[in-house]
């Protein structure tokens, strides 16, 4: 719990915009956020290297088709985060594209809210997919249980804290995102965009 709450609280802080305010006072605004990105890194490779497994099983799948099925979810997890990133913007995500900016006398755009393809569903897709990741599994043990329910945890206060910043700084068009577009679970097949265009 602690060394999750080690990756939690330095993802979180890192994150606000207070923190990026007085971090660009003692690093260059183009490497923001490549350096939280690098904390973030040991933070995780920290949680890597001390984790100690509780072996004891929660539950165990041993039918061929329903642990190849929970298999597929779980890899489906990591695809839906990787493809949410390069919906988005991957290589801005890392810190990569401001570097690159900075390094050949350029500045970077404006933010400007956009929702593509699954944002239109689900507001935190990339979350959606670590939560498939982390909790589909044939063989679930004490510590991986731990470890799921403490990162669900993290996730959900985590929304929180993102979706009051995002509020700050797109105002009342991301509050009509969020009444259309689900926080992580797609109840419902109509988009944000067909919302926008039922109120029009």
């Amino acid at each position: 719990m602690l060394l999750i709450g080690v990756f939690a609280i330095q993802h979180s802080v890192m994150a606000r915009q207070g923190f990026k305010r007085w971090w660009t006072r003692i690093v260059p605004a183009s490497v923001e956020r490549s350096t939280y990105v690098l904390f973030a890194s040991f933070a995780l490779l920290l949680l890597y290297w001390q984790w100690q497994p509780i072996p004891t099983p929660v539950w165990t799948v041993n039918h061929p088709v329903a642990a190849g099925a929970i298999d597929a979810v779980f890899w489906l997890g990591w695809v839906v985060l990787v493809v949410s990133t390069f919906l988005l913007n991957h290589f801005e995500l890392f810190g990569l594209s401001q570097v690159f900016m900075h390094l050949f006398g350029k500045q970077p755009p404006e933010a400007k809210f956009r929702t593509p393809l699954l944002y239109r569903y689900v507001r935190h897709p990339i979350y959606l997919g670590i939560l498939l990741a982390v909790w589909a599994t044939p063989a679930m043990t004490v510590g991986h249980l731990v470890y799921s329910l403490s990162i669900t945890a993290y996730i959900l206060i985590g929304i929180q804290l993102e979706e009051h910043d995002l509020i700050q700084q797109f105002g009342n068009r991301y509050r009509r995102y969020r009444r259309h577009a689900a926080m992580l679970v797609p109840l419902s097949c109509r988009s944000f965009a067909a919302s926008q265009d039922a109120d029009i």
